[in-house]
């Protein structure tokens, strides 16, 4: 009996504090709700709603029976519950209806929200959609598999906007902009040639890297047809698909399904996928949905108590705040067991805090280790988070398994991404010759590089070279064909142009970490001089399939390439201790020229030794070689893994502007 009151009176005590609001003095005393029903639970039986908002007076729920127009058809109160969290049960079968969360602080009534955790939507995102989640999976879903993989660096980056793959009048696809565009095979160009997921699997890349695909802002929904375009780096709702490449956004499951078909077709055809995720800052900032439910608790302040922002897009995240840090890890998880994503990449991830950048590759390691995660290790301006404790570049190190992108090399090769007119190693500039080898190395240590002279990082930022993005362009800046035009030394000609890009590509398929490319740069494409393109029209960023013939010989170069990296391991090295004994570059060599071995069938190659020799020059250039019976299989801008002819001597002749490989067997 006294048993019996004891517990009552516990439970009495819990539904009171339950039912009262706590004043917080600070944001870290806010409470942390571990559950993870929070949002909707949905069954035919009933309806579970949670939501967090510990500084809430009052929170509604408002249930709809149109995912944009018309007024609510009930309204109701939720009841406080624990730890910040408000909840409401309806015991019948809603599915087909909408919702939205409205909570109350004071006097004030905030915005409708489809709440943070949302993960089905009306059109435009405006509410959320009760749905049942196996309805939206196509045919054969349960048995979808990832691409096998074995290293982080058998893996070579193509880096894609869903609308330019497809929207090209010559890309041979039905579905333009769409999803479902990477489910299509057999497309071809106006001569015949492969375009869309076949030219991919025939290029022989591993991974497709999708510019963000969640539900973005700047898109209405309502209005395709007035084919506006934006990159999407503008979060409204993390955990949905954007709707403007569905085949019908006003449907909440066809943008799922599709986006599924996507990945399922993509994995068909042995490419992973990598997802872009932009968890460091919103759209908009006192109206996301992430502040009508907490203000100001996701976000990061100035000391004056104004906004920080540190991603240049006028609000910062605030990741190191236990339920932010809860919400990245949970959405990361969710793509990746609910789409099957295979891999993340992390938009200004130099904005998270470390500790929340271990713990998504913790999370998805118990999923599957496989699954690649990198990121920007940077910022677009100053955080008041303490620069020891962000995610960038120089505390890389600190990254469990994370990689970010190696601006060294990348300007390196191609000149300064803030000046449009330097060039950089392949167009001819010397001095660069370390900030080159820092890059071939996959950015360790590594004896011969003199780490004073690399035009960025004064030390070996990484463990590992699986932590090291390789690459000269991607959606950001000029692309690749751009700048090498705009930054062109004098009396350069298209040809000379031609062998700058294909010098530049090599060196990235090349050097140890982890090869990443701009998607249509294998076959030249242009985006008309354009620096940032992310609201230029289809003219401009579409990628012209008709280039892949009137390029042949560019693709034709890029696909060897693709194809040497994946014959021969010496190229895709995981453990700094081998490259390290491996690795030897040459000494006395010419100026702007950078020349390395790769000896002893290093990572199991079927090559005993490899010599790499990259002229940075616009004139051939000769040098001493390690004596031996050498065969050529790359030389003066032509690719043949079978061997273009054998050499032998200790002195070697490399062509303008281009590089030589050659092997012993």
């Amino acid at each position: 009996m006294k048993r019996n009151l004891i517990k009552m009176l516990l439970l009495s005590m819990v539904m009171y504090s339950c039912n009262q609001k706590v004043e917080y003095a600070s944001f870290q005393e806010y409470p942390v709700y571990t559950g993870d029903d929070l949002e909707l639970t949905y069954s035919p039986d009933e309806s579970k709603f949670r939501v967090w908002a510990p500084t809430a007076d009052a929170v509604k729920l408002l249930l709809y029976d149109n995912g944009s127009e018309g007024a609510a058809y009930e309204v109701t109160d939720m009841k406080r519950s624990t730890d910040g969290t408000w909840k409401k049960e309806i015991t019948e079968d809603l599915k087909g209806k909408f919702y939205t969360f409205q909570i109350r602080i004071g006097e004030k009534w905030f915005s409708e929200t489809p709440g943070m955790w949302v993960k089905a939507t009306g059109v435009n995102g405006k509410r959320a959609a009760i749905i049942d989640m196996n309805t939206t999976n196509p045919e054969g879903w349960e048995s979808d598999k990832r691409p096998p993989l074995n290293n982080f660096t058998d893996i070579s980056i193509y880096e894609v906007h869903v609308h330019d793959f497809s929207v090209s009048s010559n890309s041979g696809m039905k579905n333009k902009g769409k999803f479902l565009a990477f489910t299509e095979t057999g497309t071809k160009n106006t001569a015949g040639e492969a375009t869309g997921i076949d030219h991919l699997k025939e290029l022989g890349i591993t991974h497709v890297h999708l510019l963000p695909s969640y539900d973005y802002a700047s898109i209405d929904e309502t209005k395709l047809n007035e084919n506006k375009y934006n990159w999407g780096y503008d979060p409204l709702n993390y955990n949905v698909p954007e709707g403007g490449y569905s085949t019908n956004p006003y449907d909440p499951v066809s943008r799922i399904k599709e986006f599924k078909s996507m990945v399922q077709s993509l994995h068909k055809a042995g490419i992973r996928v990598v997802m872009d995720v932009v968890y460091n800052h919103t759209f908009t900032g006192e109206e996301s949905h992430l502040n009508l439910l907490a203000p100001s608790y996701f976000y990061r302040q100035n000391a004056d108590s104004t906004w920080s922002n540190a991603s240049g897009c006028g609000n910062e995240t605030a990741s190191e705040r236990p339920m932010m840090r809860k919400f990245i890890v949970e959405s990361v998880v969710y793509w990746a067991t609910e789409y099957h994503v295979d891999g993340f990449r992390f938009d200004l991830m130099g904005i998270h805090d470390i500790e929340t950048m271990n713990e998504v590759r913790a999370a998805l390691d118990k999923i599957d280790p496989t699954i690649f995660i990198y990121g920007e290790g940077w910022t677009a301006a100053n955080s008041p988070l303490a620069e020891e404790e962000r995610a960038v570049k120089k505390n890389a190190k600190q990254l469990n398994g994370i990689a970010v992108f190696s601006d060294d090399i990348r300007d390196a090769l191609k000149g300064s991404w803030m000046h449009s007119e330097i060039h950089g190693f392949v167009s001819g500039t010397d001095s660069l010759e370390e900030s080159v080898k820092f890059g071939i190395a996959g950015g360790i240590q590594h004896g011969q590089i003199d780490y004073t002279k690399p035009i960025y990082s004064k030390a070996p930022y990484v463990n590992q070279p699986t932590q090291t993005i390789n690459y000269v362009s991607c959606h950001d800046d000029m692309c690749l064909v751009d700048k090498l035009k705009e930054s062109k030394p004098v009396g350069a000609t298209d040809a000379e142009l031609v062998r700058f890009n294909k010098l530049a590509q090599t060196v990235i398929f090349t050097s140890q970490g982890v090869p990443f490319i701009y998607a249509g740069e294998e076959v030249y494409r242009n985006k008309k001089g354009i620096h940032n393109t992310y609201q230029s029209p289809d003219s401009i960023n579409q990628i012209d399939w008709d280039f892949k013939t009137k390029y042949n010989d560019v693709f034709t170069y890029y696909h060897g390439l693709v194809a040497l990296r994946k014959a021969h391991p010496a190229f895709r090295i995981s453990k700094a201790e081998l490259i390290q004994k491996h690795l030897t570059f040459l000494d006395s060599i010419p100026q702007n020229v950078v020349a390395y071995k790769l000896s002893d069938h290093v990572n199991g190659d079927s090559w005993k030794d490899i010599l790499v020799i990259l002229n940075g020059n616009r004139k051939a250039m000769t040098l001493n070689i390690p004596e031996g019976n050498w065969n050529i299989v790359c030389h003066d801008g032509q690719i043949n893994l079978t061997g273009i002819k054998p050499v032998s001597g200790m002195s070697f002749t490399v062509a303008p502007s281009s590089a030589s490989i050659l092997y012993i067997e």
